[in-house]
């Protein structure tokens, strides 16, 4: 039985309105939980060292690439990004893993 390769999302996340921002984190608990997915970072203090980047981090583990791809997609987190991008903008990628 072969492991699966890993998938994450990477975001950098500027968020104007903390209080409704809330209602976001609050409802993409749903969609996270289903695929499966953990934070391994979600806002703590950064510092940017090179380039520019918007102030929150935000990386979240996935068991595989397919379930990172099919949370993004799914209704239960498009419902939840309905509430996000109102008040914050994003910049978010789905990565493979890499399990050298």
């Amino acid at each position: 039985m072969s492991e699966q390769t890993k998938g994450y999302w990477i975001g950098h996340v500027s968020v104007d309105d903390p209080q409704a921002y809330e209602a976001y984190r609050s409802a993409n608990a749903k969609a996270f939980a289903k695929y499966g997915a953990r934070f391994l970072v979600r806002g703590g203090a950064q510092e940017v060292v090179e380039g520019e980047l918007r102030p929150r981090a935000v990386v979240i583990e996935f068991p595989s690439i397919e379930a990172a791809r099919a949370c993004y997609v799914s209704p239960e987190y498009q419902a939840a990004m309905a509430l996000r991008t109102p008040v914050s903008m994003a910049d978010i990628c789905i990565v493979e893993g890499w399990d050298g």
